[in-house]
C-alpha cells in the first residue's frame, strides 16, 4: 500500500513540474509515514551533536517521516549493534557516520542488501553497499593545512598532530592528504602524532603528555576544532601562549572563529554537518525521486582575513 501511495504522490509531484518535486507537499490525506533511523556514533562531540540537531531541523519540514536516533557513545560494537536494531525495528531507510568503516561494513552492507536504502554521512566503509554518500574532500582540507603551515613556518619546523578517531575515514584521509603534503616541505617533520578522537578531553590530556615528555613542537595540525581548544588549554596551563605558534584546525565552529579573532589559531576549514544535504537525498530515495550517489560538500579556509565573513558552520545547543 505504501509503496502506491508513494507511487501516486511521485506522479502528482512530477506533474506539478520541478519546483514541487523537490518537496514533497504535506496533506493530512493519505500520507504515508516513513520511519527514518540514525546510528550515530556519540553525543560527547559537539559537532555531532549538532549534526543531530541539524538534521532533526530539516526533517521537521516532513511530519510524514519520523526521526529516531541511537548514540553508539563512542564504541564501534555498539554502533553496529544499533544498525542491526533499527533494521529489525523497520525502518525505511537508515543514516549513519562509521566509526570504524572496515569493522562495520559487514553491517551496513546486510542492511543494503535487505533492500534498506543506506545513507552515509562524512563518513564511508570499503564497499559499494550503500545507497548515497554525502561528505567533503578532506585529503584536500588537510593538504590545505599543511600548505598553510608551511607558508607560516617558512618551510621548517616540527609538527605535533592530534590525530581524530583513527579508524573512521575522515581522520584516516585527513592524516593521509597532510603526510602527502608534507612531502614537498623536506624541512618540516611530524615530531608527534596522538589520537584525540575529536575530543577536547582527549585532546588536552595528549597534548600535556607530549609537554611533559619534553617533545619540541613549533606548530599543531588538530584534525578537529575541539581538538585543537583542547590543544589550547594544554598549552595555556603550560604558560604557553597559543599565539606564539600556528594553530590550525578543522571544522571552524564557534570557539575556532573566537581563536581566529584573538589569533591563538592560524585557520580554520568549514566543515559542514552534512545534514541538509543528507536530507535532500533521503527524502528523495523515500519518494522515488532521482537523486546523487555520491555527492561532496564544499569546505571553506578561515583565516583572520575572512573570519568576520564565514559563519561558524553551527550555533551553540541552546
Amino acid at each position: 500500500m505504501r509503496s502506491l501511495v508513494s507511487s501516486l504522490v511521485l506522479t502528482l509531484l512530477l506533474a506539478a513540474g520541478p519546483n514541487a518535486a523537490e518537496k514533497p507537499p504535506t496533506t493530512q490525506a493519505a500520507q504515508p509515514t516513513f520511519l527514518v533511523g540514525f546510528a550515530q556514533d556519540t553525543l560527547d562531540n559537539d559537532w555531532r551533536s549538532a549534526q543531530v540537531r541539524e538534521l532533526r531541523e530539516a526533517l521537521a519540514s516532513y511530519p510524514e517521516i519520523r526521526f529516531v536516533v541511537t548514540n553508539a557513545q563512542g564504541r564501534t560494537a555498539q554502533q553496529i549493534l544499533d544498525i542491526e536494531d533499527l533494521a529489525d525495528s523497520g525502518v525505511d531507510l537508515l543514516i549513519t557516520s562509521p566509526r570504524d568503516g572496515v569493522a562495520m561494513a559487514p553491517a551496513i552492507g546486510a542492511v543494503f542488501r535487505r533492500g534498506i536504502p543506506v545513507v552515509l554521512l562524512t563518513r564511508g566503509i570499503p564497499s559499494e553497499d550503500y545507497t548515497t554518500y554525502v561528505t567533503l574532500d578532506d585529503i584536500a582540507i588537510a593538504a590545505q593545512a599543511a600548505d598553510v603551515l608551511a607558508e607560516r613556518l617558512n618551510g621548517k619546523g616540527r609538527i605535533l598532530v592530534l590525530q581524530g578517531v583513527p579508524t573512521a575515514t575522515t581522520a584516516i584521509r585527513r592524516t593521509q592528504g597532510f603526510q602527502q603534503a608534507l612531502e614537498n616541505y623536506s624541512g618540516l617533520e611530524i615530531v608527534a602524532q596522538r589520537v584525540g578522537n575529536y575530543l577536547r578531553a582527549d585532546a588536552l590530556l595528549e597534548t600535556e603528555k607530549v609537554l611533559a615528555d619534553g617533545i619540541a613542537f613549533d606548530a599543531i595540525f588538530a584534525q578537529s576544532d575541539s581538538m585543537a581548544a583542547g590543544a589550547r588549554m594544554a598549552l595555556h596551563a603550560a604558560d604557553i601562549d597559543p599565539r606564539t605558534l600556528p594553530i590550525v584546525g578543522i571544522d571552524y565552529i564557534g570557539e575556532a572563529r573566537e581563536a581566529i579573532r584573538s589569533g591563538e589559531q592560524l585557520a580554520s576549514f568549514t566543515y559542514p554537518t552534512c545534514a541538509r544535504e543528507g536530507v535532500q537525498q533521503v527524502v528523495k530515495i523515500l519518494y522515488g525521486m532521482p537523486f546523487e550517489r555520491d555527492i561532496s560538500v564544499d569546505s571553506v579556509m578561515v583565516t583572520r582575513d575572512n573570519v568576520e565573513r564565514v559563519e561558524p558552520i553551527f550555533k551553540a545547543a541552546p
